[in-house]
């Protein structure tokens, strides 16, 4: 592994699709590197960014970068952040009584975003389109989706978005109807675990990922069940190691590496990473590869595109770490 030193409270990570570059939110700031040859990505600029504390995703289109912030999101020129500008957000995505945002997820045609605001219970949902296009006004708020108590992460596909909300549920809401009817939204809710924080699907949709910070478990589930026999859905579920956090697919989705954060600080435990073989898990096997040592409280882990690299953000050591997918467990 290798270690970059980013400063602030690195959390979220964001990798542009041709795999030049990678965004770390750290607090109030954002941290453009340069992913070069080498293992480490290489530090370039950084720039102000209120509240940017948490996750960040780019539109389909690669051309803007929203990070959770506020009541919201703040929207960033890519191209203008890759260059050096002094100041290349472009606006900010607010929403009148939301807090504790957390997570952007954006529509495939790149028109909508939706926000987990996890002080609130719900998500907010935008127009980002017509903010790009007109200039950002409270217009660009479009509602509400009510959701569970402490929604935080989500993944989406086939028209789908299922939330993670740390209360102990799954929200499952139809993108298109948040679009124009955001309290409508809400297709089910299933209670699961005791603390679902991060979700992640499988390529085809049929397989639900999600981390368990209060059991140390990554869960499965079937999500063709969640919506016709949501008791019967959980289909996998593996212990892991110390407040599971983020998590992101590696080698092609045969493995998943999670990011074991330690949260809560016991004697007992430490901070790592749990590499975990998927088809294993799914047949009922032991499916736990092994750990691997990271920094103090990692947050994210994303895989940089080719499929190579892995980057964590350790939020409490200030620091990015680059492995290489070959070498884990």
């Amino acid at each position: 592994a290798a270690t970059v030193a980013t400063g602030g409270s690195p959390f979220g990570i964001a990798e542009t699709a041709d795999g030049r570059y990678s965004f770390v939110s750290l607090g109030n700031a954002i941290e453009v590197l340069r992913n070069s040859a080498g293992l480490a990505p290489v530090p370039v600029d950084a720039f102000a960014a209120s509240h940017a504390s948490k996750t960040e995703s780019l539109t389909p289109n690669g051309r803007f970068l929203l990070a959770a912030a506020g009541s919201g999101a703040v929207v960033i020129s890519v191209a203008e952040a890759i260059q050096g500008a002094p100041n290349p957000v472009v606006g900010t995505l607010t929403s009148p009584n939301g807090g504790g945002a957390f997570q952007p997820l954006i529509s495939p045609d790149g028109k909508f975003a939706f926000v987990t605001l996890q002080n609130s219970g719900n998500m907010a949902v935008f127009n980002l389109g017509a903010a790009l296009t007109r200039g950002f006004t409270s217009a660009d708020f479009i509602g509400y989706v009510p959701l569970g108590s402490q929604p935080v992460g989500m993944a989406s596909r086939n028209g789908l978005i299922y939330v993670a909300n740390i209360g102990g549920s799954l929200s499952i809401v139809s993108m298109h109807t948040a679009e124009a009817d955001p309290a409508g939204a809400v297709v089910s809710t299933v209670p699961v675990g005791c603390g679902p924080s991060r979700a992640l699907l499988s390529a085809d949709g049929s397989v639900l990922w999600v981390t368990d910070r209060q059991s140390d478990e990554l869960l499965a589930f079937s999500t063709a069940r969640l919506l016709s026999d949501p008791r019967q859905s959980l289909i996998a579920r593996v212990m892991v190691g110390e407040v599971p956090l983020g998590e992101t697919f590696a080698d092609g989705g045969r493995r998943i590496v999670l990011a074991d954060s330690d949260l809560n600080g016991p004697k007992t435990a430490v901070a790592n990473l749990a590499v975990v073989d998927t088809a294993s898990a799914l047949a009922g096997r032991p499916a736990l590869l092994g750990y691997v040592p990271t920094g103090l409280l990692p947050r994210a882990v994303v895989v940089e595109p080719g499929g190579r690299t892995l980057l964590v953000s350790d939020e409490n050591s200030g620091q990015l770490q680059a492995l290489r997918i070959a070498d884990l467990p």
